[in-house]
């Protein structure tokens, strides 16, 4: 019996070949998309899982809440590790405090020097308890012991092999900063490539004193993102019951205005990768919602694969009646028709799932690349993808392959055999295209989803941020020695291709930030809110084209003497104008200088545009200069061979800070960085709705053909009456036309409802407008039509003595 099933289904679908290929190729695709969306999602979802006590582990963060601010903080205070140990001593042992670091370390091996730049999701000060919270594989050394001495450092392997090749690491000595140096204690297996914590170089964390934190350690008021407290909680502690003692905790240590404003809370190890507001070690994080949005997407490109079959099989129904019939006049009962025609879809199932595993390894590169993970994480070979696959099949062979079994071996067999069907039943019909207008209310609902991601993209890209950011570069300074940064400016300042420099904390947007409490003049508290500095020289309002509004540039020096402030901190002081605010005072700390306010800048962009522009200090600090902002002349072709530019101010810079590697990177370059998730979205999205397209063309181009089969009687007496090409192609396209547009309708509120949900995320944004879905509908009636046309077009030019002969 199964080889006659077998045998038959060959036989039709080589009879059939080009519906046959038509199902294959839509099968195969929605087989594709949901594979590698499965792949990825799992890739996402098990962050960080491999820790036994995942479950109970939490980051401590501060929640900040005003009357004009609401947000979170992930860097603590120095000091509050130190308080935590004290104020809850069942933490003791599983507290701990990770500091990270962006910075050089170097090596010598065999008497030469080699220098490598290790950023801040590789380079860490770890204390011993960091090592009761997450799970490592010890190769040498012990996590008890390794870390407990200062200038001790654990390696992973792929470091080890970086900096000493396949010798033993143990003894070898790594120099961090050119400041300190290390001995190797330990080394451990490298962790998976799905966890936030990729420390490769892990420094003892009693030697951050003689290195330098970035903050004091009795100031509860500073903060740097990078210093990062996680616990473990016992079993017999909630993290509810841990916040409400952390009320008291907070009360405890700082002033009463303070605690209000500033509450501690738990955030789970589980939810670290998905908080997309917070900044994380592997500055790589993925939003629940696209996680949620890329499992709905895969479903609906498979149900639109299967809407596919089901209207090719119905096309296919006149022609395999009589084949129904003579089964039926053999004995065949209808429960096994029903078996034959989902073995056939089984069968072509089978070959779409063969095609798409092929398709899925040849596509895993580039949705590697699109999706930022590593390669080596997409297998397709492990037991969880294999069951999925299986299931995938299943599923598919069920949705696709019911519904026309049941059609198909309903035929009454004397019917069948007359050729006397009425193949235009009215449910049949309707559920046709009702199946036409799921698929085009998908697919649209993408494309509209499309045009609205690349609309926020082209904002991000020509917004004004208050500042300029094109033909600029910073480059790293590791010294804060006067004499050197002077030399180095004085030099490069005697390039014709260079505009202007200056030496600051950072550019003017940026990820890492300092921000600070003040109190004006001789208030009594502090302001309700921080201010981001943003320390720098005076060539730097110049030099990043920021717009003085009111008073003057402050003095030359190398400390604090006298500060700019930005349009919205005069707002929030409640100033009625700029000039209000010179001449007043600011203390941005219990003891510190009050620095007089000299000037007043125009609103910049402090951060990514995700966020409000935030009240901004600017004041000379040269202990907090970080980078080196150097502006090019673009006029009359003033920068002239960049790349040559490039190679002498690398060496003005290598002769400056000979024990320090060379970077550079340009401020747009950065900037763009911001916005890496919302760009592999837009990839996503566009890649995702014309796969949905296609695929629904292809259900599409079935039911026409079903269609111009079914109606090929009045068709032929259409063309005796005398009736054109055109209206007949208009006859067949109307129909089509009416499914496209009420898919249009349906998806268009559901993608402004859905799109409009994605734009909060946006302090700035675009506004939804109607040519978007405007834009969507007439793409989407094009594409119908043209797929349309070939099959009304066959059906219009057919000779009608034939097409009434064959009735």
């Amino acid at each position: 019996m199964l080889r006659n099933y077998f045998t038959t289904a060959f036989r039709n679908l080589r009879r059939n070949w080009n519906y046959s290929v038509l199902n294959i190729a839509g099968l195969s695709l929605g087989l594709t998309c949901c594979l590698l969306l499965f792949v990825s999602i799992r890739y996402e979802l098990s962050f960080d899982r491999h820790h036994s006590q995942a479950d109970q582990t939490f980051r401590l963060v501060t929640h900040y809440q005003s009357a004009n601010f609401d947000g979170f903080n992930v860097g603590m205070p120095m000091p509050v590790i130190s308080a935590l140990r004290s104020d809850f001593p069942e933490l003791k042992k599983n507290v701990t405090l990770v500091t990270s670091l962006n910075n050089i370390v170097a090596t010598k091996v065999n008497g030469q020097i080699k220098k490598f730049q290790e950023e801040s999701d590789n380079l860490a000060f770890i204390e011993p308890e960091y090592f009761n919270i997450f799970d490592y594989t010890w190769l040498k050394g012990s996590p008890a012991t390794s870390l407990q001495n200062p200038n001790s450092v654990v390696l992973t392997e792929a470091m080890a092999q970086k900096y000493f090749g396949s010798a033993n690491p143990i003894g070898k000595i790594l120099r961090v900063a050119n400041r300190m140096d290390f001995t190797v204690t330990g080394l451990v297996a490298t962790p998976p490539v799905t966890t936030d914590f990729p420390f490769g170089i892990m420094l003892s964390f009693a030697s951050l004193k003689e290195y330098g934190p970035n903050t004091d350690w009795e100031d509860w008021h500073s903060s740097y993102s990078g210093a990062q407290i996680y616990m473990v909680l016992p079993k017999s502690l909630s993290a509810q019951q841990v916040e409400g003692q952390l009320v008291a905790f907070s009360q405890k240590y700082k002033s009463p205005e303070e605690a209000r404003e500033e509450t501690f809370e738990l955030q789970p190890l589980k939810d670290i990768h998905f908080a997309t507001k917070m900044s994380i070690y592997s500055e790589r994080s993925v939003g629940k919602e696209l996680i949620w949005a890329m499992g709905l997407i895969g479903l609906f490109i498979l149900i639109t694969a299967c809407v596919n079959f089901i209207n090719m099989a119905t096309a296919q129904a006149l022609r395999r009646a009589k084949e129904v019939g003579v089964r039926k006049v053999l004995g065949s009962s209808r429960m096994q028709l029903v078996r034959q025609f989902l073995g056939e879809t089984a069968f072509l199932t089978s070959c779409a799932l063969v095609l798409s595993l092929l398709l899925a390894q040849l596509s895993i590169p580039y949705v590697a690349d699109l999706m930022n993970i590593k390669p080596e994480s997409f297998s397709l070979t492990e037991p969880l993808v294999i069951g999925f696959l299986f299931l995938l099949a299943c599923l598919t062979t069920l949705l696709a392959g019911f519904y026309p079994a049941l059609v198909l071996s309903g035929y009454q067999p004397a019917l069948a055999l007359k050729g006397k069907l009425k193949t235009g039943k009215t449910g049949q019909l309707s559920l046709r295209r009702a199946l036409i207008v799921l698929q085009f209310t998908i697919s649209q609902t993408l494309v509209i989803g499309t045009i609205i991601v690349y609309n926020q993209m082209e904002y991000f890209r020509s917004a004004d941020l208050g500042f300029t950011k094109e033909a600029i570069f910073t480059l790293p300074i590791p010294d804060k020695n006067s004499a050197k940064l002077s030399a180095l400016k004085a030099k490069l300042a005697t390039y014709p291709a260079i505009q202007s420099l200056s030496y600051g904390m950072s550019a003017p947007s940026a990820n890492g930030n300092w921000k600070s409490s003040f109190r004006l003049g001789n208030a009594d508290k502090e302001a309700d809110f921080g201010v981001v500095m943003r320390p720098a020289d005076t060539a730097y309002v110049r030099t990043y084209g920021l717009k003085l509004i009111a008073g003057r540039m402050y003095q030359s020096a190398d400390t604090m003497r006298e500060v700019i402030v930005n349009e919205t901190f005069v707002e929030r002081m409640n100033f009625k104008n700029p000039q209000q605010a010179l001449g007043q005072l600011i203390r941005l700390g219990a003891d510190s200088p009050k620095l007089p306010i000299v000037g007043v800048v125009k609103d910049f962009n402090t951060f990514s545009l995700h966020r409000k522009t935030e009240p901004c200090l600017l004041s000379s600090y040269r202990d907090n200069y970080s980078s080196l902002g150097v502006r090019l002349n673009t006029r009359s072709g003033g920068i002239g061979n960049l790349n040559q530019l490039i190679s002498q101010i690398e060496k003005d810079w290598t002769a400056t800070f000979p024990d320090h590697l060379f970077k550079y990177q340009f401020v747009d370059a950065q900037l763009a960085k911001f916005y890496e998730s919302e760009e592999r979205m837009f990839q996503l999205f566009k890649l995702l709705a014309s796969i949905a397209i296609f695929i629904g063309c292809l259900g599409l181009y079935g039911v026409v053909a079903y269609m111009a089969e079914a109606r090929t009687k009045e068709v032929g007496i259409r063309k005796v009456l005398g009736a054109s090409v055109a209206s007949i192609f208009g006859l067949f396209s109307l129909d089509f036309v009416k499914l496209v547009v009420i898919g249009f309708v349906l998806a268009s509120p559901l993608a402004w409802y859905v799109m409009s949900d994605w734009l909060e995320d946006f302090a700035y944004k675009i506004d939804i407008k109607w040519w978007m879905f405007g834009l969507a509908g007439l793409l989407a009636v094009s594409i119908a039509l043209l797929t349309v046309s070939f099959q009304s077009i066959r059906a219009a030019t057919r000779n009608p003595v034939k097409s009434l002969r064959a009735e």
